[in-house]
């Protein structure tokens, strides 16, 4: 999971003019595959009587509509989990932790074909009306598109990862109209540093998908908000109190996400049955509340509007969208949480404005200012990118008051959501999988080098039958204090230093127990832990599975890795056009 080489860095102008260009280009592919998905979904949703206009066109045949509800899903949960485990060589969704992997280790995306499927049954489930998001496989479509960079061999490092966060900036400013918060969401979900090299081309992108959504197409953005701002000085305590109670909606929700799947494993063992199963629950559910279809855009608007919910109905809604995420993700939907978390957050902001304004009685600016904070402050706990989600109200609203408010529930959400859960969902994903950001992006790059591959050719080895007198002159000969003494079966035994127990008659008499002693699992920020107080030639490294002596690491060889790893991510943290 290293960074493969650079290649041979090109000059200062030709840089710029390749990074322009991709840019450019990899900016208007991934605006225009967004588009298109998104009116792929809208398609869908239309024919497939999910979206609430093509449902009231019906509403004279009932039997239809209710028929087409909870078929719709189920059997659109089928066809997903059925190409996923048949068609799919990962046979399973790809979404924005994968993005992150690649990006961050310099590896490749799955293949073409895994990303295609992904992106295909992606349109699928937001089509059939799971309850979804469309974020995700956006992010992950325009990861695709960047990703073909790889091929490229044009004298600019890293160039591959720059033109991944490229694609991501796009598709994100294509779906909010936000360009800024398209440059910021690559930065800070994906990418994670802002070196100028990199900084630049995303704007671009950023810039070009606006251009091509906002200016080409005329589009409108996701959902417009009016609001006259904070009337009152003491809105920003209710506010902050806000972000508290999403900062605990949304550990709920991340908790039940990654608890849902595990179970559904062991009680449904054929993944097609599970995704059936949830589509079945999300069209059931939909009888009832038919707002849990889908991507939610509508109620998403409605939100905002005073009194457009009771207390009872939104209570009800937070707890079906809340369930039905993230059973559908659990199950093996494909599709993202961003767009769920948007429309719970500005429920619960709705209920706490209820319950202030209300019940309370105390005067306040209106439903939107709370709905907007709420829907921030659960999103930016989610996907772990507070500055994104500030910048989203800001180019939506263009109102500072309004924006100054969602940042105060974004802060406070952020901190109770950090400290209990993690930065992210996505972060969160990752850890489980053996990559873990928490600890910093350093950490987690020395986390993902093994002591195995650093293995010094000159230890030296021997065994209980080998006389002091042979292994002192191999010692001396390598230049060591210390020879690795082991049995017949090639397991490590302890080690052999002449002289440190006085004169001894055989190996087996002067053997010691290894002071540390690593396995093939040990990786490079552990080992350096282990190595405070450490004195000796090398470290012992041994199978963890059957304790078979593999080699031997030496500390100044860990060291110079460590060295060479963290001057590589400072260079590319810092790295100019």
């Amino acid at each position: 999971m290293t960074a493969g080489p650079d290649t041979d860095p090109a000059p200062p102008l030709l840089r710029v003019m390749v990074l322009t260009g991709v840019a450019l280009v990899v900016g208007v592919a991934a605006s225009l595959a967004a588009i298109a998905l998104v009116d792929l979904v809208s398609l869908l949703n239309a024919g497939l009587l999910v979206a609430p206009r093509a449902r009231v066109q019906w509403e004279s045949m009932p039997w239809l509509v209710a028929t087409t509800t909870v078929l719709v899903p189920t059997l659109g949960g089928l066809v997903v989990g059925l190409v996923h485990r048949h068609l799919s060589p990962d046979g399973r969704p790809l979404g924005p932790p994968d993005v992150i992997k690649a990006v961050q280790f310099h590896t490749p995306l799955a293949d073409l074909r895994s990303g295609v499927i992904s992106t295909g049954t992606a349109a699928l489930s937001l089509g059939a009306g799971a309850s979804v998001g469309q974020y995700g496989p956006m992010v992950y479509l325009g990861a695709i598109i960047g990703g073909f960079a790889r091929r490229l061999r044009l004298g600019v490092p890293n160039l591959a990862s720059i033109a991944i966060g490229c694609g991501v900036a796009a598709a994100i400013s294509t779906a909010f109209n936000a360009p800024i918060a398209g440059v910021l969401f690559a930065h800070e979900v994906v990418l994670r540093h802002y070196a100028t090299r990199a900084f630049a081309p995303v704007t671009v992108a950023s810039v070009t998908g606006y251009v091509i959504v906002n200016v080409i197409f005329e589009r409108p953005a996701l959902f417009r908000i009016e609001s006259p701002g904070i009337m009152h000085g003491y809105e920003f305590v209710l506010v902050a109190a806000l972000g508290l109670l999403v900062a605990a909606g949304a550990i709920v929700f991340m908790r039940l996400l990654l608890a849902i799947g595990p179970i559904l494993g062991r009680w449904i063992k054929r993944p097609e049955m599970r995704t059936a199963m949830a589509g079945l629950a999300v069209g059931l559910t939909a009888l009832a509340l038919p707002d849990v279809l889908g991507i939610g855009t509508s109620t998403l608007r409605f939100a905002t509007i005073d009194g457009a919910f009771g207390s009872g109905e939104v209570i009800v809604l937070i707890l079906a969208k809340t369930v039905l995420t993230a059973l559908c993700l659990g199950a093996g939907f494909s599709g993202g949480a961003f767009s769920p978390s948007l429309l719970i957050g500005s429920l619960i902001g709705v209920f706490f404005w209820t319950m202030a304004s209300g019940f309370a009685a105390v005067p306040t600016s209106g439903a939107a200012i709370y709905a907007i904070s709420g829907m921030m402050g659960f999103a930016s706990a989610v996907i772990g990118a507070p500055l994104t989600c500030i910048l989203i109200v800001f180019e939506l609203t263009r109102n500072y008051d309004v924006t100054i408010a969602a940042m105060v529930a974004v802060v406070f959400s952020n901190l109770v959501s950090h400290r209990a859960f993690g930065r992210s969902l996505f972060d969160v994903q990752l850890a489980r999988g053996g990559v873990d950001f928490s600890l910093g992006r350093d950490r987690a790059h020395l986390g993902a080098l093994k002591v195995v591959d650093y293995l010094h050719p000159e230890a030296v080895t021997a065994t209980a039958d080998t006389t002091p007198e042979e292994v002192g002159r191999r010692l001396r000969e390598k230049g060591w204090r210390e020879a690795f003494v082991l049995d017949r079966d090639g397991r490590l035994l302890g080690v052999f230093a002449p002289g440190s127990g006085g004169a001894t008659t055989s190996i087996a008499a002067g053997v010691s127990p290894a002071r540390l002693v690593f396995d093939d699992t040990t990786d490079l920020a552990d080992a350096m832990e282990s190595l405070r107080g450490f004195v000796g030639d090398a470290v012992p490294v041994v199978s963890g599975a059957s304790g078979t002596y593999l080699g031997a690491v030496s500390e100044a060889d860990l060291v110079a890795a460590w060295l060479d790893e963290a001057a590589r991510l400072r260079k590319e943290e810092n790295a100019s056009l």
